[in-house]
């Protein structure tokens, strides 16, 4: 057996473990990367990135088709058909170009990756075939993974958001099985590529990890774009149609063509023999402190592996800070707010707490709106649904959280998170200039708003 010998040890390439290796890299750390699939993890393969250019496509299908009947913008064009192929290589090669370049990225900064599944001996020894290596630092980095429903098992017209995002046709019909953001992202991609999609959700309401107020643009956007909704309805098995069972307990058949279980995902901790470091657990998640480390000394945890909120840029802001607390800085994990972003169609942003968790944190706030049909560049973008909300103490004014829902508004999280990380006050975003005409004169407004003085509404 070959034997390696190194400072510090990723297993797991995604956004979390590669950035690690980078940062770690930069700072003159010894660094073996270990990934058995590609690099880029979940993310730039089989999540954030393809859902988005699939999401994209969909989009520009979806407008061709809308001025091939009517326009009010006076373009008129034939009726679009779509090689969906073309579609999946262009996607294809997206995700390629990112990948290669992580793979740049890791080589110039020296970091040796070894492709291959790792197996854990102890808290310094990792087997990946017929190597073993020994390090001083173990980072586990294995993200998370679909979480599969036992009645519906994944195979043939039963898929997961990993065939959803390479298809070689689009189907007739579709029923999504879960109502949050990922099954709604690609439910809402589907019926704009042209497919009968319904949604079942055991809930009383799409996205129920968001607040009423929030999610009715998107509800009411799914119901112009024709997809049905089944809330409160629970799966009972597949035979060729989907069962479900309806509030009142009765059972419907769901006749279809596919179904897309999209109810969650769960930390990776299977395969890689992770019981051999008898870690505390948090839940299905490792647990770890505002450092990222584990139960056991110079073992780290980070991304989806140490729980909710999984998120890429969560486990990249994580790895980041594990290098350098590795290279000998003082760091902490501990920021004010996490942005949380949901690319339906409208978009949807969380950021800090919502007027709900203030309430529940016992904070007094004030709570201010402005609605995009308000919003001069809203309009020009044929975008008049939806609204900017901002959270701020009674007291002294400072901003606890913001949230929007419309087109565009992944793009805003970027002032929210920044001004929540500045410990701005509504009198500091109402007396910024913003440019005009933006989506973001919103934000000033929402501000202006909560201090009593919105000029445009």
């Amino acid at each position: 057996m070959q034997s390696l010998n190194t400072t510090l040890l990723i297993i797991g390439g995604g956004p979390g473990g590669y950035v690690t290796a980078i940062r770690a890299g930069q700072l003159g750390i010894p660094t073996i990367l270990v990934e058995g699939q590609s690099l880029g993890g979940t993310c730039l393969n089989i999540g954030c990135i393809p859902s988005k250019a699939l999401i994209h496509v969909a989009e520009q299908f979806h407008q061709t088709r809308h001025h091939s009947q009517h326009s009010a913008l006076g373009i008129s064009v034939a009726a679009p058909t779509l090689d969906i192929t073309k579609s999946v290589e262009w996607k294809d090669g997206i995700v390629d170009r990112l990948t290669t370049g992580v793979a740049a990225l890791l080589k110039k900064n020296k970091v040796q990756v070894i492709n291959g599944w790792a197996k854990v001996i102890d808290g310094k020894t990792v087997e990946v075939g017929d190597t073993r290596i020994q390090c001083e630092h173990l980072v586990l980095a294995t993200g998370s993974t679909s979480v599969n429903l036992p009645i519906l098992p994944i195979g043939g017209p039963i898929i997961s958001s990993t065939e959803a995002l390479a298809p070689t046709s689009v189907p007739k019909r579709l029923v999504v099985v879960g109502g949050g953001y990922i099954g709604l992202e690609l439910g809402i991609a589907y019926r704009k590529l042209g497919a009968d999609v319904s949604v079942v959700e055991a809930q009383d309401r799409i996205l129920p990890a968001y607040d009423a107020e929030l999610t009715q643009p998107v509800h009411d956007a799914l119901k112009q774009l024709g997809v049905k909704l089944f809330l409160k309805h629970s799966v009972m098995g597949f035979d060729g149609t989907l069962q479900v069972r309806d509030p009142e307990g009765e059972t419907l058949n769901l006749e279809t063509d596919q179904v897309l279980v999209a109810v969650g995902r769960k930390p990776n901790t299977q395969g890689w023999n992770l019981e051999a470091l008898n870690l505390d657990m948090n839940g299905s998640a490792i647990k770890i402190d505002s450092r990222c480390q584990t139960s056991m000394r110079n073992v780290y945890a980070i991304g989806d592996l140490s729980g909710e909120p999984m998120l890429a840029h969560r486990a990249m802001a994580q790895g980041e800070m594990v290098a350098e607390l590795i290279s000998g800085k003082t760091r902490e994990f501990s920021p004010t707010a996490i942005a949380a972003v949901c690319f339906t169609d409208p978009e949807l942003v969380v950021v800090g707490k919502t007027p709900d968790e203030a309430k529940a944190a016992g904070l007094d706030c004030i709570v201010a709106s402005f609605p995009f049909a308000a919003n001069g560049r809203a309009m020009t973008l044929e975008s008049k649904s939806g609204f900017v909300r901002v959270v701020a103490r009674r007291d002294n004014h400072l901003i606890v959280g913001w949230q929007a829902v419309g087109v565009g508004v992944s793009e805003l999280s970027t002032a929210f998170a920044q001004s929540l990380e500045m410990g701005a006050r509504l009198e500091d975003i109402g007396g910024t200039i913003h440019a005009h005409p933006t989506l973001g004169e919103a934000v000033q407004e929402a501000a202006l708003r909560a201090l009593g003085h919105a000029l445009h509404l």
